[in-house]
């Protein structure tokens, strides 16, 4: 093998040695431009040289920058160079104050990310043309190759570079066997045909990210097998409302998705215990909240296509329930989760998704008005979607919450138990919407759960911050529908009085931890 074919085939290790080699030669410059560099710098920076480089790799590796071959053009490539060292400076300057190492030279650290950053963009560029020229040379070879080895009953849709296959005639048994077993596995083909005949004509087999492949699907479907990770999709719920709009009612979709907690897994097992939670924490930040925030969101997407994205599997069943699917059963395959689902009705077309740390709740208020309660975040992005769900697989727990409920972040698990997350209804109380002791803002699955008598005097009251089983010590759907009965009563007869006695309890109960939220 050549120094070019070994190169072409191992790109991604080549661009990190020479960005090593970048920020050592960076690093060398403004260690010799300082006076006493042998006897002084060399020694002294040796360590923070080496945990610089190590952050320097991992935020670049993280970012993909080093997946050359992924950016369209070189402008977005430039992009995420300027992006990727804004990140490291960043990082560089907080550990620099939070750590009080101010005996560490400000031009050397500096200086080194700034010079680096400058040879990068011409060192990349350079790498990069050459990438796509010798890429460019091969692509006719290997499609040509690729039509010749497949069988003439399939379509060959060519999308990003990749063969998608969808079938129009009867598909042969080990046709379709070798086709999955070749991209995911055996086990995911008899996770499949668990649940459906995988060659009958009207399963139709695709592995693709882009909704457009999914409308141009023949008609008259019955399942669709999708062999892409929901990961990465630029338009996920496009891409579901787009199989749940060529299927019939009934009918079945099947994907997968790596969940966060299967890929933390996976980057725990590729890096050592000292730099692991950091790589992690990193993976969070640019693949689990820069996709979430308005101001980030377009440039996120401009530069990564939504590639690798990172996606709770909370967050991914919600999506599915709002686009119309009953979640029928899934399972963990090859770390990754396999999912089948069934179109019940048409998708929700929800435009207004709630993703930031704050957000409104649909309750109903008084007299059956509908009202937006607000909370702090505490659970994962669409997981409204799937509390009938939880109910349905998990029941109540001892304190009325859905049991074992996945749809709780684990900081949300922490601001419940100490009841942080409550602190934004003040805003429905100054709005005049809710009061600071009441009744509990219900959603409309859980009225339904109270008796008629306790229905009809909710209707006359607000509802409040703090709900009366607080105070009663009496938790549990049951005990919580009969403390606010006791409420109810008790104040119909001395409103202001009731509201005095119940605030002082809840107050108390609380402060010596005689009760918790969660």
């Amino acid at each position: 093998m050549n120094l070019k074919s070994f190169i072409n085939k191992n790109s991604a290790f080549f661009v990190i040695f020479i960005d090593i080699l970048i920020v050592g030669f960076s690093f060398s410059i403004f260690a010799w431009y300082k006076p006493a560099t042998i006897s002084y710098v060399l020694p002294t920076y040796i360590v923070p040289y080496i945990i610089f480089t190590l952050i320097w790799v991992t935020v670049s590796f993280i970012m993909g920058k080093y997946n050359l071959l992924s950016f369209k053009k070189a402008f977005h490539m430039h992009i995420t160079l300027s992006i990727i060292n804004f990140i490291i400076i960043s990082i560089v300057t907080i550990l620099l104050f939070a750590l009080k190492l101010s005996a560490y030279s400000r031009l050397i650290v500096f200086g080194t990310s700034f010079l680096s950053y400058l040879i990068e963009i011409i060192a990349f560029k350079i790498i990069y043309s050459l990438l796509q020229k010798s890429n460019t040379n091969r692509k006719p070879i290997e499609q040509e190759e690729q039509i010749i080895a497949k069988p003439s009953s399939l379509n060959i849709i060519t999308t990003q570079s990749k063969q998608i296959y969808s079938s129009t005639d009867v598909i042969n048994e080990s046709t379709r066997f070798q086709l999955i077993t070749r991209e995911s596995g055996k086990n995911v083909y008899n996770y499949f045909s668990e649940h459906v005949d995988v060659n009958d004509p009207n399963v139709s087999l695709i592995s693709t990210t882009t909704p457009f492949n999914v409308e141009n699907l023949s008609s008259g479907l019955r399942t669709i097998i999708n062999l892409k990770r929901v990961n990465d999709m630029r338009y996920i719920n496009k891409f579901f409302e787009a199989a749940n709009k060529k299927l019939p009612d009934a009918g079945m979709f099947m994907g997968c998705v790596e969940t966060s907690s299967q890929r933390y897994n996976r980057i725990a097992k590729k890096f050592p215990p000292f730099i692991r939670q950091l790589v992690i924490m990193l993976d969070f930040i640019f693949n689990r909240i820069l996709p979430k925030l308005s101001s980030f969101k377009n440039l996120y997407f401009n530069v990564t296509s939504g590639v690798e994205r990172t996606i709770s599997k909370a967050e991914v069943l919600g999506r599915l329930v709002s686009c119309g699917f009953e979640i029928i059963e899934y399972t963990t395959i090859n770390n990754l989760t396999y999912f089948v689902v069934m179109k019940t009705k048409e998708p929700e077309y929800n435009l207004a998704p709630s993703y930031g740390p704050l957000y409104k709740m649909p309750r109903i208020g008084k007299g059956g008005e509908i009202i937006y309660v607000y909370k702090f975040r505490t659970m994962h992005p669409f997981s409204e979607y799937l509390q009938d769900y939880v109910l349905k697989l998990n029941g109540f727990s001892a304190i009325g919450k859905p049991s074992d409920d996945f749809r709780l972040t684990k900081w949300g698990k922490f601001m419940r138990k100490y009841w942080l997350d409550e602190f934004p209804q003040l805003i429905n109380v100054l709005k005049g919407e809710m009061k600071l002791v009441g009744i509990r803002p219900l959603s409309k699955r859980m009225f339904q759960e109270y008796p008629d008598d306790v229905k009809e005097m909710r209707m006359k009251h607000k509802p409040g911050c703090i709900p009366p089983y607080v105070s009663l010590l009496k938790q549990g759907v049951m005990a919580s529908i009969e403390a606010e009965r006791q409420y109810l009563l008790e104040r119909n007869k001395n409103p202001l009085s009731t509201d005095i006695k119940y605030f002082k309890l809840a107050v108390f109960n609380i402060i010596t931890n005689k009760i918790r939220s969660a």
